[in-house]
């Protein structure tokens, strides 16, 4: 699978899903920093990647249909220090070892993986 890691994660999460056998590239590697999140979701779009972030604005599917990517995952996180994140990318990228994302939103909170299609 392709990932797009937004700004607002790790760097780290780009490492993680590329050592379990991932495409992976952050927006701080393209030079898109500061980009606004339709600018983003246009890009995804072309380059066919799965974005990984924890803007909640992403979760709103009248105006990201999960429909029209090859992904979406929000990390809906109580604490979003990097050992603590990166401890939930781990379980996630378990969970993508089974399942498939395209057309699929997935909310990730401490406990569960919400999906909507």
């Amino acid at each position: 699978m392709k990932f797009k890691i937004d700004e607002n994660l790790p760097v780290d999460v780009a490492k993680l899903l590329k050592q379990a056998g991932h495409e992976a590239d952050t927006v701080h590697d393209e030079g898109i920093t500061g980009a606004d999140d339709i600018t983003i979701s246009k890009i995804c779009k072309k380059e066919k990647r799965i974005i990984i972030t924890l803007d909640l604005g992403f979760a709103d599917i009248r105006t990201y249909p999960p429909a029209d990517f090859e992904g979406i995952i929000v990390l809906r996180l109580i604490k979003q220090d990097r050992k603590y994140v990166l401890g939930i990318a781990e379980r996630l990228v378990t969970a993508l070892e089974s399942e498939n994302l395209t057309g699929k939103l997935w909310i990730v909170d401490e406990k569960r993986i919400r999906v909507r299609q």
